[in-house]
């Protein structure tokens, strides 16, 4: 898969006892690793033998650093040297579970830097059937960029996976992208306008509003939907009807990068020429099995498949649109 991530980053992940805010605290020695969403779901797609490439901006400054992380973990990494230096993404481990991300913007580009990475796009096609875009969008991006990347994926005969938020993905569904996976909190922030960004959401209809999400997106644009709900599980759509499909139960020790190893589940399977139903249940057993691993995107591909034995089939939840 090519995978497009304009925001690269510098991950520094810290474990600590707990977080108490104003105070000063001891740690261990962080883990620094290349970060952004694509790069998570390139470790999904080598932890499970696919070939990953990820296309992305080059701050100049740390352009040799990025390269280097790259290299350490496997990665193929590409892309166009900017101005500036690498955004830093700081990831707070508690041992009670919870996290805390702190998450900087990133180097300023314009469009005739999108010019140049969609090129790239172009240039390293060969070889791939899926370009996944994937992430934040660098400061001066144009909000369409995920839209020319779409338009350009069917232009080079490539399906599209599109994992945005906001006017990023609203923009890229008029482009009819062949898979869009938000979480719910991000599609009901597109589709019905909600402010809040809620990453594990709850009450009585969670399933109802996760399947109405879904339902929507298709009707909006894209080809087929997953929206997931964190540890309750995701619906989807293909556009005839609408599933859902639950979570099995982990022990959680990293969360994020969940939603990123959802998308490289899914394109593997589907890349395997699997249908869709089948492709989800497989992308849910990735995303459990990544939050049990202490590196976002990474898996335990036996643990994966020990996951999906245990998943139940999904389950239809009412009709689709059209």
């Amino acid at each position: 898969m090519l995978i497009l991530n304009p925001n690269v980053c510098v991950d520094r992940t810290v474990a600590l006892g707990e977080l108490v805010p104003g105070n000063v605290h001891r740690t261990g020695r962080a883990a620094t690793t290349l970060g952004g969403k694509g790069v998570n779901v390139a470790r999904v797609a080598r932890a499970l033998a696919d070939r990953a490439c990820i296309v992305g901006f080059l701050p100049r400054v740390d352009a040799a650093r990025l390269e280097a992380l790259a290299r350490g973990e496997g990665a193929e990494l590409v892309g166009v040297e900017v101005g500036g230096d690498a955004r830093v993404a700081t990831i707070l481990l508690e041992s009670s579970g919870r996290v805390t991300v702190l998450n900087e913007p990133g180097v300023s580009v314009d469009s005739s830097g999108w010019d140049a990475l969609l090129e790239q796009v172009r240039a390293r096609r060969e070889g791939h059937a899926t370009l996944v875009c994937s992430g934040s969008l660098p400061p001066g991006s144009p909000v369409d960029a995920y839209a020319r990347a779409v338009s350009l994926g069917r232009s080079l005969g490539v399906a599209t996976v599109v994992d945005a938020t906001g006017p990023v993905l609203e923009a890229a569904l008029g482009e009819g992208p062949d898979v869009v996976s938000p979480n719910l909190s991000e599609a009901e922030a597109v589709l019905f306008g909600r402010t809040d960004e809620i990453v594990e959401p709850t009450g009585p209809d969670v399933v109802e509003r996760a399947a109405r999400a879904a339902s929507e997106l298709v009707l909006r644009g894209a080809r087929r939907a997953i929206v997931s709900a964190g540890s309750h599980g995701a619906a989807f759509s293909a556009g005839a009807s609408v599933a859902w499909c639950a979570a099995p139960e982990v022990r959680v020790v990293n969360p994020i990068g969940a939603g990123d190893s959802l998308v490289g589940g899914l394109v593997h399977s589907l890349e395997a020429g699997e249908a869709f139903d089948t492709a989800v249940r497989f992308a849910l057993a990735v995303a459990s099995a990544s939050c049990e691993e202490p590196l976002a995107g990474g898996v335990d591909a036996a643990r994966v498949h020990e996951l999906l034995g245990s998943l139940g089939a999904s389950e239809p939840v009412g009709a689709g649109p059209g």
